[in-house]
């Protein structure tokens, strides 16, 4: 089975060469069944190896240079976080006309939490909050630029375009005046912190109501606490958003960023996807219309300017 290319001159991937790569890299492995994982992430393909691993392929150049800091970085974050991350076990190199180093991690057992439903709402929401607050806590130093470290200022132009663009699909009103609150919001008080950074359902992997595990660690870096607050919108309902904002004590600020987070990603994924992944634009539209919808009928709050 092939995997589907997403952009024009994708490399095509299948199992034949997944197999062969692993050959050439690890032969211990080489007689291990190679299966293709369903996904519908954008930037790696997933193959499950044997029975205990599994083997992720870039898609990108940019997403190749995620698996150097992936195999730096997670083996010492894994230990201060509550729940399982990606363990590293090998790291291929380009070969067979594969242009980009890949890695073999450990398998992570659990399943995407459905778009919009939730089996243990209030139990994910404070598991989650736990992982943030936990990575969050993680000293800084040394760690590398997050790839969403940039100010929500540097993303207007861009948001506003996607806007105005997606006039037929969402509320352009509604979306700008959240937008607007979100750049009125105080800046961080304090020093770049760790955050995942893609805290999307296809990114959290749950287990009989709980958080077992939390992947795809490629945006993770230094950046803006408020970035990680994006699961409230993508990840839980309604009921579970306060829930995860009480246990995280965040600031009216910080939340009132997040926000502006969870819609400019929506907006740009949205965008780029509605007609080259139905469910990246599936997801997009849901958060999106919660933003939307909590933004018209949620509680007055005051300003983050206080």
């Amino acid at each position: 089975m092939c995997a589907a290319t997403l952009r024009p001159g994708e490399r095509a991937l299948d199992a034949l060469l997944v197999r062969r790569l692993i050959a050439g890299r690890f032969p211990q492995w080489a007689g291990l069944p190679v299966t293709p994982v369903a996904s519908a992430g954008t930037a790696n393909v997933m193959y499950r190896l044997g029975e205990d691993m599994a083997v992720r392929l870039p898609r990108t150049a940019g997403a190749a240079e995620d698996v150097a800091k992936e195999h730096t970085w997670l083996p010492r974050l894994a230990p201060l976080l509550p729940v399982a991350v990606p363990e590293p076990l090998g790291r291929g190199r380009p070969a067979e006309g594969w242009p980009w180093p890949w890695s073999v991690y450990r398998w992570l057992d659990g399943e995407n939490p459905a778009v919009g439903s939730v089996g243990e709402p209030v139990r994910l929401a404070e598991d989650l909050a736990g992982f943030v607050t936990a990575l969050h806590r993680i000293d800084p130093a040394g760690g590398p630029a997050s790839y969403r470290c940039e100010p929500l200022a540097a993303r207007d132009a861009e948001t506003r375009e996607a806007i105005a663009a997606l006039r037929d699909a969402v509320d352009a009103r509604a979306a700008a005046a959240v937008w607007d609150e979100a750049l009125r919001a105080p800046a961080p008080a304090g020093p770049p912190v760790w955050i995942h950074a893609d805290l999307q359902p296809g990114n959290v992997l749950v287990a009989r109501g709980r958080l077992s595990a939390v992947i795809d660690f490629g945006c993770m870096g230094l950046g803006d606490p408020a970035v990680d607050l994006i699961a409230a919108w993508y990840v839980l309902p309604a009921g579970a958003r306060e829930v995860f904002r009480a246990a995280l004590d965040t600031d009216e600020a910080t939340w009132t960023r997040g926000r502006g987070w969870a819609l400019s990603i929506a907006l740009i994924e949205l965008r780029h996807y509605r007609d080259r992944n139905p469910h990246m634009a599936t997801v997009a539209r849901h958060v999106l219309d919660e933003l939307l919808h909590a933004h018209a009928v949620g509680p007055h709050r005051p300003s983050p300017t206080g």
